[in-house]
């Protein structure tokens, strides 16, 4: 292993072989993983290791073992290339330990994807899951944008070139072609919910449907009877099943019509709902909101039209995101362990690097009901 990168002064691996009292190439070899070296051995070049500070050479390293020990954290959308002209230059964020430093051209974001992304709470969960999961195990994520044909195909590339080990994907939109691109290129990967198009990924994704149902029976519990819903998207998995899940629950006490207003997972959009089923329906008292982003709207919207909350109009979110106990009254939702979904990603994925021909799986994590004040 080159020592080339290494500052002056630092430890080196002659350092380590002379602490431990075995050859330089016996601690490369232990620092390499490779498996026929005496346990005995293995041990004492451990301890060197600890006992002298040394710090493996992350580069030279990847040129023995042929791994990156980095994952691609990919958030991704189904746009389209805005103009050339107006395509800003791509790049990337590294997360994690390392953080902060320039990683080159790696992805595209424009301003407003980018904007939505980091306004939303649930990625800073999912990074928070990733990178708690990876760190310890000695990996780190690289977060990428792909909400363009061309950042797609960048992203794509990036993982041929063996810069990742593999990717982590989020996608934010149904009509993403991220998810079977990467498969058709046989690149190792694992999906935050099930994709909308089918694709041979693996893929954690929550039981939304359950959730709904807790969120119905909460709330025909606390004796609501003109309950109304804020839907996600409904050209999205998530928001489909959420929808079905509580209409089906709602039906099944009684209540065959629901009204609906269509949201977009964002506060205003929330608002906007919840403005349209008053003007409809202004006796409501009781909504589900299928994010806390919009049950947040929502409770806004209800304060500024003189209903209190949950007295008047009882409101449930979904997510248990941050926004959820910092909205007033405190929000009760449904939770969805985000942070236990995207680790499990973490682990898939690995799972997968480690055994390449392991088939295709999908962990399904089941959602909680949080009571609060909002209902």
């Amino acid at each position: 292993m080159t020592e080339d990168l290494r500052p002056a002064g630092a430890p080196t691996l002659e350092d380590v072989a002379r602490a431990a009292g075995v050859s330089r190439a016996t601690v490369s070899r232990v620092i390499n993983g490779v498996r026929n070296v005496d346990p005995v051995i293995q041990e004492s070049v451990r301890q060197a290791v600890a006992a002298t500070g040394y710090t493996p050479n992350r580069a030279a390293r990847s040129l023995v073992t042929r791994k990156a020990d980095a994952i691609a954290l990919v958030v991704s959308g189904a746009g389209d290339d805005p103009d050339p002209k107006d395509q800003a230059a791509p790049d990337s964020v590294p997360t994690g330990s390392h953080g902060g430093e320039d990683s080159g051209d790696l992805g595209v974001g424009s301003g407003s994807f980018t904007a939505q992304v980091f306004s939303d709470p649930f990625f800073g969960r999912v990074v928070t899951g990733v990178v708690n999961y990876l760190r310890p195990r000695g990996m780190y994520p690289v977060l990428m944008f792909a909400e363009t044909a061309r950042a797609r195909v960048e992203v794509v590339s990036y993982l041929r070139q063996g810069n990742v080990d593999g990717a982590l994907v989020v996608s934010t939109h149904a009509e993403d072609p991220l998810p079977a691109l990467i498969t058709e290129a046989g690149l190792p990967a694992v999906l935050y919910a099930r994709p909308a198009r089918p694709a041979r990924i693996s893929y954690v994704d929550l039981a939304h449907q359950d959730g709904a149902r807790l969120a119905a029976e909460h709330l025909l519990k606390r004796g609501c009877r003109r309950i109304a819903t804020i839907t996600g998207p409904l050209d999205v998995p998530a928001g489909q099943d959420r929808l079905a899940g509580f209409r089906d629950t709602m039906a099944r006490q009684g209540h065959p019509y629901i009204p609906i207003a269509e949201g977009r997972f964002t506060q205003e959009s929330g608002e906007a709902a919840m403005e349209r089923l008053l003007t409809e329906h202004p006796d409501l008292d009781g909504v589900f909101a299928a994010n806390d982003l919009m049950a947040v709207g929502a409770c806004h919207v209800l304060r500024e039209r003189g209903k209190r909350v949950p007295e008047d109009v009882a409101v449930i979110g979904f997510d248990d995101s941050s926004v959820a106990a910092a909205c007033r009254p405190p929000l009760t939702t449904i939770r969805q362990p985000v942070e236990e979904m995207a680790a499990e990603m973490g682990r898939l994925l690995l799972d997968r690097l480690a055994v390449p021909d392991r088939a295709v799986t999908s962990v399904i994590f089941e959602p909680t009901l949080v009571v609060r004040g909002s209902a």
